[in-house]
């Protein structure tokens, strides 16, 4: 039973941890979601995961373990970490092929942040892992096996 005072108690608590939230609509809806149930179920131990708009910044879908992380808070500056990086590559050193970016890895003491652009570039899959419980080159096949995820029919 949906109780309005209990859904606005829950957005003042802040997003729902350990459930995959999708706030878009449409055809991409049902591939999102798909992506981030693959991303959980290939890394449980994920700290956040999330599809975020390059362009506005805004959260498509995410997933947090724990309310310290919050993808809603650095979606916003990582889709601007995207579009200067994506800027600065397209305006390479003269005499160069223009570069795509495809991914942004951010290494913290115990943690890593990874932002793989979608195939169109207009989104990026966000993940969040502790370096105790997976590593780099798992936590990118991880990301890679779920964005082939994308585009298949339901099933």
């Amino acid at each position: 039973m949906k109780i309005p005072f209990f859904q606005q108690l829950q957005s003042w608590a802040g997003q729902p941890v350990q459930q995959v939230v999708v706030a878009t609509n449409g055809p991409a809806r049902a591939g999102i979601e798909r992506v981030l149930r693959h991303v959980l179920a290939e890394l449980p131990e994920v700290l956040a995961t999330a599809v975020v708009d390059v362009a506005s910044g805004q959260l498509l879908a995410s997933y947090a373990a724990s309310r310290e992380f919050r993808p809603g808070a650095v979606a916003g500056p990582n889709a601007e970490v995207v579009r200067q990086l994506g800027a600065l590559l397209a305006d390479g050193p003269p005499g160069t092929p223009p570069e795509a970016l495809e991914e942004v890895l951010v290494t913290l003491r115990s943690q890593l942040h990874l932002l793989r652009l979608l195939p169109q570039g207009q989104q990026f899959l966000y993940v969040a892992v502790d370096c105790r419980d997976t590593n780099l080159g798992i936590a990118r096949e991880v990301m890679r096996s779920g964005l082939e995820r994308l585009n298949e029919a339901p099933g």
